[in-house]
């Protein structure tokens, strides 16, 4: 390599390193108002937390948390600006909590998440996550505070081959099941919406910049969602019965939620500050090394929870619906935003068995006590996916 060459690849890897470093910067973050939708749910609890750490106003919109989950256990909803309870299809809800909350960015994970679910309610799903999309655009649009919007959408908007491809942005959207074909339709309406539509007056004339999110098969602590590998270990574990694991040899691109929320920051940070090449669609998905079958993840957290872990891998469901590989690739990201993955499927699910652990052993104690231990854990854990991320970038 020569001294011109070495130069810019120094320059480019600094240049990587300042754009993911200025995504956990409290100087940037502290005092924005950020309208939060799905801020109950598994990743909107744990993009809460991170938000409100780093000193944002967040203000969330979504239906009320699941039994069990980090929302409930680490008493997020008492460090928001403002929590409020309603559908995302109802309009005048929604148009009044965005007003109320006069937000600079907006994160929208509310969904409805589940494969399974979605084949047996498919109008509900396509509801809520096409139509209820383009409501909350509508809000965004009328409130001239908002410069920034993040749509999280999925990795499993791609039209699935099986070829073990990594898909990447501008490949063709698809969608086998319901919920899949959703976020493909999310996808369309978005474009559809910005080129239409997203004609916006702010206080100096600024336009509302929009970009989407893909990403998929996040694991972490305090995720209650039925269907969903860990949640089903877990639940099991605690219980003392032995856990059934279902199409073992399923391959899916295991990764901790906190890496791609990273990613919806350091994007929502882009937009807000104008970068004309944010206003795309982004995948944030875990590296080459992140691709594991059920059964393997399966077994990782069982011995990770210890010798009171039982599991029960039948040889796999004849006929399931689901897809059996999905990757993405994510080169964009990193050279676009500084945006890297680093834990592995087996160091991911050993961080998500810690919470629940700590959970599980802290239930005796008084809430606020509880929740104190669980909060300290959690930011923990995002103090170790920055240092990591970081030293990747230099």
């Amino acid at each position: 390599m020569s001294e011109a060459q070495n130069f810019g690849a120094q320059k480019e890897r600094a240049e990587r390193q300042w754009r993911h470093e200025m995504a956990f910067d409290p100087s940037f973050w502290t005092g924005k108002s950020v309208f939060l939708t799905g801020h109950t749910g598994f990743k909107g609890a744990w993009l809460a937390l991170w938000l409100t750490r780093l000193g944002a106003k967040v203000h969330g919109y979504a239906l009320d948390p699941l039994t069990g989950s980090i929302f409930e256990e680490a008493r997020v909803g008492e460090l928001l600006a403002s929590d409020t309870r309603a559908n995302l299809n109802d309009q005048n809800a929604l148009d009044a909590a965005v007003a109320r909350a006069r937000p600079d960015i907006a994160l929208h994970l509310a969904a409805q998440p589940l494969v399974l679910l979605s084949i047996r309610e498919p109008i509900e799903t396509f509801e809520t996550n096409v139509i209820g999309t383009l409501r909350l655009l509508e809000a965004l649009k009328a409130n001239p505070t908002a410069r920034a919007a993040v749509l999280i959408t999925s990795d499993k908007v791609y039209h699935n081959d099986e070829t073990g491809r990594a898909y990447e942005e501008t490949d063709r959207l698809g969608g086998k099941d319901p919920y899949s074909a959703s976020k493909a339709c999310a996808e369309l309406a978005l474009a559809s919406w910005r080129h239409s539509r997203a004609e916006h007056a702010g206080p100096n004339g600024e336009p509302l910049w929009i970009a989407s999110a893909r990403a998929g098969n996040v694991i972490g602590g305090g995720d209650a969602s039925a269907d969903r590998l860990l949640p089903d270990l877990f639940r099991a574990f605690k219980a003392g019965l032995p856990a059934v694991v279902r199409n073992p040899a399923s391959l899916r691109p295991w990764q901790h939620a906190i890496e791609p929320i990273a990613g919806y920051m350091l994007l929502a940070r882009a937009l807000h500050e104008g970068d004309a090449r944010a206003q795309t669609p982004f995948n944030f998905g875990p590296n080459a090394t992140g691709a594991a079958n059920v059964g393997a993840v399966a077994k990782t957290a069982a011995a990770a929870w210890g010798p009171n872990a039982q599991l029960n891998i039948g040889p796999g469901e004849a006929g399931s619906k689901e897809a059996k590989l999905l990757q993405v690739d994510s080169r964009k990201a990193n050279a676009q935003l500084g945006w890297t993955a680093v834990w592995t499927p087996e160091e991911a699910a050993e961080r998500a068995v810690k919470w629940e652990k700590a959970s599980f052993d802290s239930q005796s104690l008084p809430a606020a006590e509880r929740a104190a231990i669980l909060r300290t854990l959690s930011e923990r854990q995002m103090r170790e996916y920055e240092r990591r991320a970081s030293g990747l970038q230099r």
